[in-house]
């Protein structure tokens, strides 16, 4: 479970992005950030993932991970353009982050589970250069599923791709999160979009939330 109080980011020039949020994600479902640009969405997603100093408390589990460094909290990000590794494979980025205290085996077991689970079977020895930007989205969502994140983020995933292929990873996305059983926080600025993929969503104005699904 992930729970947000009274959480606010400033930044340095004094621009205060999010203001007083409190939210909570229960296990296993997705909320969605639901906003236009600028109102806050993204802001408040990096200060869950420990990227944006905060005000207030971000509590995943019951603990408070306020001011536990990134890469302790348990977070994962999947972001607009993938982030992949481009000197990686595609099992190569799976893999990244699941190979310390592993055989080779256990990971190459591993990375084939979330490549069934993504629809993506066979492509492990795959370069990332050659995949289409929907690919490319659903490489980056097993890579950060496959670490077992206890909250995911996803900060508009698919607002590159066209409007059709946008449609179908949506369907795709819903059903690929709760086969993981995973918690996830999803910012977009598309209603049906959220709709689609979240339990439930929320709208954010001038880094406030102003009103819930």
């Amino acid at each position: 479970m992930l729970e947000l109080r009274e959480v606010s980011v400033r930044y340095p020039d004094g621009f205060e992005a999010v203001r007083g949020v409190n939210l909570s994600v229960e296990s296993g479902t997705t909320v969605a950030l639901l906003g236009a640009s600028g109102s806050g969405k993204s802001s408040l997603l990096r200060g869950i993932a420990g990227l944006e100093a905060l005000r207030g408390q971000v509590l995943i589990d019951g603990a408070d991970m306020t001011a536990v460094p990134t890469h302790r909290r348990g977070v994962g990000m999947v972001f607009q353009d993938g982030q992949l590794f481009p000197n990686r494979s595609v099992g190569g980025n799976i893999a990244y982050g699941i190979e310390k205290g592993r055989s080779r085996a256990e990971v190459e077991a591993e990375v084939e589970r979330w490549l069934e689970l993504v629809e993506l079977s066979g492509y492990t020895k795959r370069a990332v250069t050659t995949l289409s930007g929907g690919q490319a989205q659903r490489v980056a969502l097993a890579r950060s599923l496959a670490a077992r994140p206890r909250v995911l983020l996803l900060d508009e995933p698919l607002s590159a791709l066209d409007t059709r292929l946008r449609e179908d990873l949506a369907v795709f996305l819903r059903r690929v999160l709760q086969k993981a059983g995973t918690t996830a926080v999803y910012v977009t600025h598309n209603d049906a979009e959220a709709a689609t993929v979240a339990d439930r969503v929320v709208r954010m104005d001038s880094g406030r939330l102003v009103a819930a699904g």
